[in-house]
Formats: structure tokens, sequence, C-alpha cells
């Protein structure tokens, strides 16, 4: 099942730090640009779909592929620079190459799980090993491929850097310290926790399909390539519940945690991450990430866009708790509380951290592991007890996952067979 990568490290991009790269149509689609592809990018001059088509779930299955990994054609995008010297992911003296689980009376094998969710890409880390990493599709070490909401649990991770450089009091502080655009608005009155837990009460529909629903005219503002368009949607909410005391996932809440990030550090969230995280850590290659104007901020919520291996980094920063080159990156036991189930004010759990997923039951929630998940078939998986990191790209094209296997069976299996 192991399929030897082709090409080398290094991502698309170069240039001076930090550029602004492409500015599309004002569609939110892209011509398909043959200008000799002088990045180098492997993928460059393929044909892709639009943003539209993704979220209408209408691209067809080979052009999702050529989409999910060329989205910085889609929208500005800023680069997030990598360090130095990459950091060495040796490969495992044993490789995983079967795994079984179960899902309701069906036992599904590997190969299975790679057919039935249309896996483009899968790195398995034990140890910081290699013990699987397969590309499909055409995939190689090079590609780079969208993060969808997996971008949620990177932007958690800013807000903990930003308080451990002090740049942030709080997360019981108010969201109007940090974004005063907010103020009167169903958000005022809201805290950073409450946004990191998809609590602070405003009114949101998150329904991809729906041209009419919240999640969508968030997208359409992103399309226009206005600036603060975003925070115009989202001052408008109403209030649907006192804040922390309901749960309601919203890609909106995390618009409002990139901004918090962007305004109490006082610069771009890839230049951030790219001092905090993607420096210290090794990263092989460049990243970037989608802005929501040009020279504008980065989309809190998704947009962002790096190699199979360099995802891997990040889950292993996440399972060596924030911890990279020797340093504390985020407070001493962020990750622990960003990765434990909340609590909300009327006493109901979620299964749900801080922008990270929370496996209710099972394995996995017995070794406290938590993931990072989004639509089409984005995954990073931390198990800190067991040392494991998984690492999925999906090439789906359906928003709501319709005829996919769940993730959790499988994880607690790679884990299982790992031991």
């Amino acid at each position: 099942m192991l399929i030897a990568a082709c090409g080398g490290g290094g991502g698309g991009g170069g240039g001076a730090a930090l550029p602004i790269v492409g500015i599309p149509p004002a569609n939110g689609s892209a011509s398909n640009p043959d200008d000799g592809n002088p990045s180098g990018y492997p993928h460059a001059s393929e044909p892709i779909g639009t943003v539209r088509q993704i979220y209408d779930g209408a691209l067809s299955p080979d052009l999702a592929v050529n989409t999910y990994r060329n989205i910085d054609r889609l929208f500005p995008t800023r680069t997030i620079e990598p360090g130095g010297t990459p950091s060495a992911l040796p490969t495992s003296a044993s490789r995983l190459t079967q795994v079984s689980f179960t899902v309701g009376a069906t036992t599904y094998s590997l190969a299975n799980f790679m057919s039935v969710n249309r896996v483009a890409g899968l790195l398995i880390l034990k140890d910081g090993k290699i013990a699987n990493e397969t590309y499909q599709y055409g995939n190689t070490q090079r590609t780079r491929w969208m993060s969808m909401s997996v971008a949620k649990s990177i932007t958690s991770t800013l807000i903990g850097a930003a308080v451990k450089d002090g740049y942030i009091a709080s997360i019981d502080d108010q969201i109007i310290k940090y974004v005063p655009r907010l103020a009167g608005s169903a958000y005022d009155g809201a805290t950073v926790r409450n946004v990191m837990m998809m609590a602070s009460g405003a009114r949101w529909n998150e329904t991809y399909t729906d041209p009419n629903s919240d999640r969508r005219q968030l997208l359409e503002a992103q399309i226009s390539q206005k600036p603060g368009s975003a925070m115009d949607l989202m001052s408008k909410l109403p209030r649907a519940a006192v804040p922390g005391s309901v749960y309601n996932y919203s890609t909106g809440e995390t618009q409002v945690a990139g901004e918090i990030v962007y305004n109490a550090v006082r610069k771009p969230l890839a230049q951030y991450l790219s001092e905090k995280i993607w420096s210290k850590v090794g990263m092989e290659a460049q990243a970037n990430w989608w802005l929501d104007s040009p020279n504008g901020v980065e989309i809190g919520g998704s947009g962002i866009s790096a190699t199979l291996r360099d995802y891997g980094r990040f889950g292993l920063f996440v399972m060596n708790d924030g911890v990279a080159a020797g340093q504390q990156m985020v407070p001493a036991g962020w990750i622990t509380e960003a990765g434990t189930p909340k609590v909300l004010t009327g006493g109901n759990p979620i299964s749900y951290g801080y922008l990270w997923w929370i496996p209710p039951s099972g394995p996995s929630a017995t070794d406290g592991a938590f993931y990072a998940n989004g639509i089409m078939g984005q995954q990073i998986y931390v198990n800190r007890k067991e040392k494991v990191v998984i690492v999925v790209w999906g090439a789906q094209t359906d928003p709501a996952g319709n005829g996919t296997l769940p993730v959790v069976p499988f994880f607690d299996a790679v884990v299982a067979a790992l031991k």
C-alpha cells in the first residue's frame, strides 16, 4: 500500500517574504494560467473549478483533485515561510500496510478506506517516524493540498501563541476588545473562549450547499474581496442564545477568531504562523493562506495549502505540547486544554475543544486524542499518549460527506495496529 513519492521538498511561491499571490477573477474562479510555470510547482497549469462549485458539490472527481491542490489560484494568498533546514522525518523500521476496522456489521481494510473516502494523501507517523506515506491521483511530496476547516485548529493554536506572547491577555477577554468592529453586535458580550468553543450565541446556518445560508454569504463576502466585508456580515448576525450556552458550528466564528489574532498581534496570521511555528518546527516547503481581500486578513476557517509532510510536522508540534526548537510556543497546558471536551454554561458537555474535534467514545477518547477536520476529507489526528499523528487528504466532492466512512474507527485501528 505504500507508494513511493516522486520529487523532493520545496513548494511553490518564492520571491519576497510573505508576498501576495495571484488576484483571481471576482467570481472566485480561476482561468488556466500556463505561463511557463515559473514557480516549478508541478500542478500549476492544471484546469481547476470554482470555489462555488466546491461548496455546491458540483466538481467532477478529476476536477476536484486539480482544484484542491491549486486553491491558491482561487483567491489572493499570503505565503507562510518555512525555516532554513527541514526537520527530519525518518522512515519507521516497520511499515504499516494493513489495517482493518468495523463500521456497523462490515469490516473494512486500509485499501477500502482509501478508496471509499477518496484519500489523495495519507501520512501516518509513530514516534515521529513515517509508518505509511501514500500519495494518489498524481500527488507527490511537492503537492500542496487544501486544509478546509483543518485551518480552524491552526487558528486556535495561533490564539494560544498570542496568549503566550501577551498579545491576548486572557481568553476570557471580550471579543470586542480585539475586534471593536463587532461592538453592539451579537458578539458584544461574548469572549474569545466562547468563539473557540463555537458558542458565541450568534445565530448561524452552516449549510454548505444552500446559497442563502450564512456560510455561503460568508463565501460571497470572500469572493467579493472587499476589505471588511466578512466582519460586516458577522456584525449583522442576530443573537440566538446567551454566549457560552449553546454549541453551534460556525465558520463565521473562526473568521472572528482570525480577526482577533490579526488585531491583537498586529501582523498577518501567515507571518505570525511562520514566526511561531512554521520556521521553528522545520517545515520543508512554503505554504499559503487565503486572504479576505488583496493584502487583507487571512481566512481563519479555511484556505491553508501545504504539503503532506508539513501538515504532519504541525501534528507533531501539537503532539509535543506546542514545543518547537526547544521553546514553548503556546502556554504550558494549552494543548491539553484545547484538546479536551468542553462544557457549556448550562452544564451540557460537547465533543469539541478549542476548534478541535474530540472523539466522543472509544479508544481515541480513552487516550485523550483529538483531531482537526475539514470537509471533503481533510484531517490531522493527534494521539499524544500513543505518539501517533495521522494526516488525511480527501478528494471528496460532496460537502456533506455522504457515502464516506467515519474516520475515528479508522484512526483507532491505526493506533491499535501500531502498538
